[in-house]
């Protein structure tokens, strides 16, 4: 009788296994994302996932936060583990732990690496005993964007300045985001319908006692929280897109701009953008949180203009 033909994961597996054990692939080489996975040998999300989840209990790969999956070296390599089956049982799942366990995929390799049945393969538990805990993947990401959001203490407000108030949970929501770059996709679903997130109503009601003793209508209070938390998810909706790029493609976004020089170059010497070409030429360059910085102060010293006029009325 023929022999039975090797599931599709396990030809993946082997493929990228024979890469690193070639050299082709080297520690600290990014592996092929589950995407890439999909696209290169035309098979599910599904089986792309268990492919890498295989390597990963083999100590052969390991994820890096902001990275992606990447060769781990020889000499650092853990003992491979057993099959999930026999390391963790369905007793010791709880919710915390997967929201915990689908956090660390996603830091590492973006929110689309996250599933049920990949957080199951992380834990060591089969997929269907998530789902007495957690309905579905939308309920997942919910949950773990409330947890990331909990991650750091709201701060102490300043009973002297609205201002400086705002200012404070401005840049504790930046850090967040920074440090999860999948949670600004998330959570900026909608700025006037968001998902629900307990942490994210205890924020909210943070920031209108801050502005609360102004005198401000109701309305004009929201708007100001609301339009602040906007501006500092607009901004880290750029950083998440470059890392979901970078997690998807291999290349960051500063190796894409310079393929473009050429054609760049070829623009600003037209003549067409002299202003654009003498800004170019002085050396200036964008960084994400000086721009977060800049307009965080204008953002704030719109609203103390508006508040001032409306004062004077």
């Amino acid at each position: 009788m023929p022999a039975e033909p090797q599931p599709p994961y396990l030809r993946i597996v082997a493929d990228i296994r024979a890469r690193i054990d070639s050299g082709r692939l080297r520690p600290g080489d990014r592996v092929p994302s589950t995407r890439q996975i999909t696209e290169e040998w035309g098979v599910a999300m599904a089986t792309a996932t268990k492919a890498l989840a295989t390597l990963r209990r083999e100590g052969l790969v390991h994820p890096v936060t902001g990275t992606g999956t990447v060769v781990t070296d020889p000499t650092h390599r853990a003992p491979r583990r057993r099959s999930p089956r026999t390391t963790t049982t369905d007793t010791h799942i709880d919710q915390r732990r997967i929201v915990r366990a689908a956090i660390t995929i996603a830091d590492a390799e973006g929110r689309s690496a996250v599933s049920m049945r990949r957080v199951a393969a992380e834990l060591g538990a089969g997929t269907m005993s998530l789902y007495r805990h957690i309905p579905d993947k939308e309920e997942l990401l919910r949950l773990m964007a409330d947890a990331a959001l909990a991650e750091t203490p709201l701060p102490e407000p300043s009973r002297r300045s609205w201002r400086r108030s705002l200012e404070k949970l401005a840049r504790q929501h930046w850090a967040t985001y920074r440090r999860h770059p999948w949670l600004a996709p998330t959570v900026l679903t909608s700025l006037a319908q968001p998902p629900l997130l307990p942490t994210g109503v205890d924020h909210l009601e943070w920031q209108l006692t801050a502005l609360n003793g102004l005198g401000l209508p109701r309305s004009t209070a929201l708007h100001i929280a609301v339009s602040v938390n906007g501006f500092v998810g607009g901004i880290a909706m750029s950083h998440a897109m470059e890392r979901e790029y970078t997690q998807e493609t291999g290349l960051t976004l500063r190796q894409r701009h310079n393929t473009d020089q050429d054609e760049l170059h070829a623009l600003l010497g037209s003549g067409r953008y002299p202003e654009l070409a003498a800004t170019a030429a002085s050396g200036i360059t964008l960084d994400l949180d000086q721009l977060f910085e800049f307009g965080l102060q204008r953002h704030l010293d719109g609203i103390a203009a508006h508040l001032t006029t409306r004062n004077h009325r």
